[in-house]
Order: structure tokens, then sequence, then C-alpha cells
């Protein structure tokens, strides 16, 4: 298997809904057959799933899915877009956890959980500067 993750899909239990939260958030969906609600990324793609269709798939209980114990983290170009995204996103709806702060390691971080309960850590990473695409490594390019 090859080192990259290439979608991520978040079971949701109102698509559209999910949508439009990361449509407030400034994202633009892709082209997708029905039943799924795509977003292209930097080298991936996250896709919005009806739950209980996820459920099925897997084999799994709805119940049983929740949303796991994983966040999503999205890296900015500066400090300052710590705070700035985090107000983003409430504004949309989610439901800020913890307010920009900086962390021990050196960076500023701050998280939020989207309507459909799934978690995002918003960060600035000093020592792993973004590629001119946005593109995201560990140590920095």
């Amino acid at each position: 298997m090859e080192q990259r993750v290439s979608l991520i899909t978040l079971g949701v239990p109102d698509m559209e809904m999910a949508a439009a939260f990361y449509e407030a958030l400034g994202w633009q969906r892709a082209e997708s057959p029905d039943g799924v609600i795509a977003f292209d990324l930097i080298s991936q793609t996250l896709g919005l799933y009806p739950l209980a269709a996820l459920a099925a798939e897997t084999g799994l209980a709805e119940a049983e899915l929740g949303t796991g114990a994983v966040t999503l983290s999205h890296n900015t170009r500066s400090k300052e877009d710590v705070a700035a995204l985090l107000a983003a996103a409430e504004a949309a709806g989610a439901e800020v956890l913890k307010p920009a702060q900086d962390v021990f390691w050196g960076g500023h971080h701050g998280y939020f959980r989207s309507p459909d309960g799934h978690i995002w850590e918003i960060a600035f990473n000093p020592f792993s500067e973004l590629a001119a695409n946005g593109a995201f490594c560990w140590n920095g390019y």
C-alpha cells in the first residue's frame, strides 16, 4: 500500500446540511454521482456520504459508527489565520471546542466540532510551512 490517503469519507445524517457547512467555509463541490457529495482537496477528496448507507456498507449499526476518535486538521499559513478560521467555522454553525492558543510544541491551534459532529483542528505549525499550493508535509518542504 502506498503511503497516502486518497479519500476521507464522513458519514453524515443530513448531506445537504453538511455540504452547506463546508460551502459556508468557502469550499466548492466537485461533480459527483448521486448519493455522494465531494470536495476536492490538495491531493485528496473529502466525501460526504449518508450515515445509514455507510453503516450498511460496513455492516455496522449506525450507533457503532459514531464519529470515531479521529480529528481532521487544516493547517494555516499564519498564526493569525487560526482564530479567523475558527470564527468562520462558528459563524457557519460549528461549535468551537478550544479557542486559538499557543501549544507546547511551538505551534498555535484550536478545535471546532462541525454541525454533524466531526472534530477539526485548525493549526499553524511554524516547523512545517505549507507549499505554495497549500500542500502540507510534516517537516515542511
